[in-house]
């Protein structure tokens, strides 16, 4: 219990969640607050349930695509790509869909769902397959599939938002009991995401081998491991989280454009990092990319609430990346330091 103890003390995520909690308290204690329109009580600006489910859901999208791109960094890659095959998984299934016509509400979430998970699945393929049997760098080839699939978005919707049936959004929006005005469906996503991912990570024989594919390449090899198929997965799964959270954003906010997502590399990149993911390879975990997206989102929360300019929401996210970058680094050099002062002593 005491070994326990002290790995969760030392966990990256505890520090994440510490964080969290600590910017938790100073938007709660600096946000003012107002009279409910409804029943007239004077109820707190940050500290609501429609301001934090709607933080959650701001979360959502990227953090969910945060969970993939996090499998693919602790396999020593890099997807830049995640954004442009949200875009294009809602394209494809919004003109779908319009082209269909009405299927009740059933059909149409089944179809959609199918159409955004399978479009991430395929975009996900093609970087895995380029990255493996072209033996050119993840960067590299991610970068140009980053313009290539949003470039066939924009030519498929002639910069045109698609409109998705009404039955779509009613799913996404569904207040689950919760009341008007909430719409905890991405929450409730994000976290499931997580679950998974975690299981995935650590307790399953893939997720092992990933970890092991980037924290020692030649000693995966000598292993035997099927190193191709390994980074074909992690590609495909980051393209598989992709086209989810582009179901999730084109049922939620009822549309689709080539435009959607833009950007989103580096939200997703940055709540992996922040999440504790190396650069390197070998590190990182589902829970970390959630807390990571959660805090960048309180991050612009804050600035919003201080009435800073919004500007400086680039400014702060980079630097969070350095940041995260910087701890990581001097905590893999403590590790080495201890570690072989351990040996010496032997």
């Amino acid at each position: 219990m005491r070994a326990f103890g002290r790995r969760l003390l030392a966990s990256q995520e505890t520090g994440l969640f510490v964080v969290l909690v600590l910017l938790t308290i100073t938007l709660v204690l600096v946000a003012g607050s107002h009279p409910d329109r409804r029943t007239g009580e004077i109820v707190n600006n940050f500290w609501n349930s429609y301001t934090l489910i709607q933080t959650a859901t701001d979360a959502s999208f990227f953090a969910i695509m945060a969970i993939g791109a996090t499998v693919v960094i602790i396999s020593g890659g890099i997807d830049l790509s995640v954004g442009s095959i949200y875009a294009l998984s809602g394209v494809v299934t919004a003109l779908a869909l319009r082209e269909m016509g009405p299927m009740g509400s059933t059909g149409t979430t089944v179809v959609a769902l199918g159409l955004c998970l399978g479009t991430g699945l395929l975009c996900g393929l093609l970087n895995g397959g380029l990255v493996v049997f072209l033996r050119v760098h993840p960067f590299i080839i991610t970068l140009g599939t980053m313009w290539i699939l949003r470039g066939i978005a924009f030519v498929a919707t002639k910069a045109q938002s698609i409109l998705v049936p009404p039955s779509l959004t009613s799913v996404a929006k569904a207040s689950l009991g919760m009341g008007d005005g909430l719409y905890p469906v991405p929450m409730l996503a994000m976290l499931t995401c997580t679950v998974l991912g975690t299981i995935y990570l650590t307790r399953t024989v893939m997720g092992r081998h990933v970890f092991a594919f980037g924290g020692n390449l030649e000693a995966s090899r000598y292993a035997g491991l099927a190193l191709d198929r390994i980074q074909l997965g992690v590609f495909a799964l980051s393209g598989l989280t992709a086209g989810f959270a582009a179901f999730l954003g084109a049922s939620f906010y009822g549309s689709a454009s080539s435009a959607d997502a833009q950007g989103y590399e580096l939200y997703v990149i940055a709540s992996a990092v922040v999440g504790g993911a190396s650069l390197i390879g070998g590190k990182g975990s589902a829970l970390g990319a959630m807390l990571g997206a959660l805090l960048i989102v309180l991050i612009r929360q804050s600035i919003r609430t201080l009435h800073f300019d919004q500007n400086y929401e680039w400014i702060v996210v980079g630097c969070a990346i350095i940041g995260a970058v910087v701890v990581d680094q001097w905590s893999t050099r403590m590790t080495a330091r201890r570690l072989a002062a351990t040996a010496g002593s032997h």
